[in-house]
């Protein structure tokens, strides 16, 4: 076993909820304003010259605003971060063709600003893990003049103590709809496998099968997400009608969405790295989607249909790659980010790159060397082969084959696992 230096978040309750309430909601309540206040200076700026400030520069010219002074500095900063990076991934969009997507509202909740996740770094918190409390600062607007910091007394699962881990890099106040807990964002030391083996898989990951998987070895593995998409219907269904969209009801339905949804990126991601085990594959190498793209026929984006165009694109693929990593990493695999360019219009076999040759969704014919294929699965080979190129498909034919034909894997809502699609012989 070796040792390696890894990223951890771990959740912990606040035992003095009562006394510190009122205190973070204010710091929630200012992230809002915050929050709404660089909302409306990107979009003046966007109306103006087409451009969206990086957080560096939305920070540099909001410092002197009133409201940036209402939290910690440092917190501010993680605010603006924030801001742009989700104009930015909206603008990815867009620019991919995506013209459903929206650019981040502000946060309001009826009248009122609702109470966002506060950040804070190092300078921002210091951390007492002999009696189990963090000191939270302030922003100057928010002082008292005998309280700079609010005080919690937190308490983590049994088996985590702060007082081993590396270091504590971040402190998270969240707001759960009902009570404010604490994240600290950790580098922990753990001990990891060695590698299972040297082989590579390539995984491509898309709105009709979640994740496409192409082995070195040459078989192919799918994981559609049927039941993610019923969940987003049903949900979807339920949430409407309900009196009003910020009820109780709608929030405890909308919170019910994302357990299903996390527990499916945690039993896809394990399920992976135990299959990645299994075949002794060393790389994992992810097509990188940044600025989520969509799935195209002939060159178009995909249309659901009026009950199918749900919520498609929110999808977590960032938060699932970060599942897969820390989870393969316990494994000694070390996943490989590389950039999706052309891998989905692209022969895994001979190259020839013609966007017409993914005919419809679901099939690539190559015009070129007449390979025929599953179209996520070819996608997921031109990703594996950026790392580990295969030479040609001379040795053996692969149209027809596992390229066109892989395993799928299904999710059982009963049991909660994956399991091979059975396969009727008629």
């Amino acid at each position: 076993m070796a040792k390696q230096v890894v990223t951890r978040t771990y959740t912990a309750s606040i035992q003095n909820q009562q006394q510190v309430s009122d205190d973070l909601d204010s710091l929630g309540f200012a992230a809002s304003k915050l929050w709404n206040v660089g909302r409306w200076t990107i979009s003046r700026v966007w109306d103006e010259i087409d451009y969206i400030p990086e957080g560096d520069e939305l920070t540099a010219y909001l410092k002197s605003h009133e409201r940036y002074d209402d939290l910690h500095s440092q917190s501010s900063q993680r605010v603006l971060q924030e801001l742009a990076e989700a104009f930015t991934g909206w603008y990815g969009k867009r620019r991919n063709g995506d013209t459903n997507t929206n650019p981040p509202g502000y946060r309001k909740h009826a009248d009122k600003h609702p109470r966002s996740t506060v950040t804070f770094k190092q300078k921002g918190f210091k951390l007492d893990t002999q009696y189990n409390r963090v000191r939270l600062s302030k922003g100057s607007n928010l002082k008292e003049y005998w309280s700079d910091f609010i005080l919690c007394e937190y308490q983590t699962r049994p088996d985590v103590d702060l007082s081993t881990v590396e270091s504590v890099q971040q402190v998270r106040a969240v707001w759960t709809g009902g009570e404010w807990e604490l994240h600290f964002v950790c580098k922990v030391e753990v001990e990891v496998s060695e590698a299972p083996g040297e082989k590579t898989v390539g995984v491509d990951l898309g709105i009709n099968n979640f994740a496409a998987l192409a082995y070195e070895d040459g078989h192919a593995e799918l994981y559609p997400l049927n039941c993610l998409k019923q969940d987003d219907y049903y949900f979807s269904k339920q949430i409407a009608r309900c009196d009003d969209s910020d009820s109780e009801q709608a929030t405890r339905l909308h919170q019910k969405k994302s357990a299903r949804r996390t527990h499916y990126f945690h039993t896809l991601s394990k399920h992976i790295v135990q299959r990645c085990v299994d075949e002794g594959v060393g790389t994992i190498v992810v097509g990188d989607l940044s600025g989520i793209r969509e799935d195209e026929v002939n060159g178009e984006s995909t249309n659901w249909g009026k009950h199918g165009n749900l919520n498609l694109h929110s999808w977590a693929f960032d938060r699932f790659t970060d599942l897969l990593t820390y989870k393969a990493e316990m494994n000694g695999i070390t996943v490989e980010q590389v950039s999706e360019r052309d891998t989905s219009k692209s022969c895994s076999c001979c190259g020839r790159e013609r966007k017409a040759n993914r005919v419809e969704r679901g099939l690539y014919v190559c015009d070129e060397c007449e390979t025929v294929a599953n179209a996520d699965v070819n996608g997921a080979e031109n990703i594996r082969q950026k790392v580990s190129p295969s030479l040609s498909c001379d040795g053996g034919d692969r149209s027809n084959g596992w390229l066109a034909q892989p395993s799928t894997f299904l999710f059982d809502t009963e049991t909660g696992a994956f399991a091979p699609q059975e396969h009727i012989t008629p």
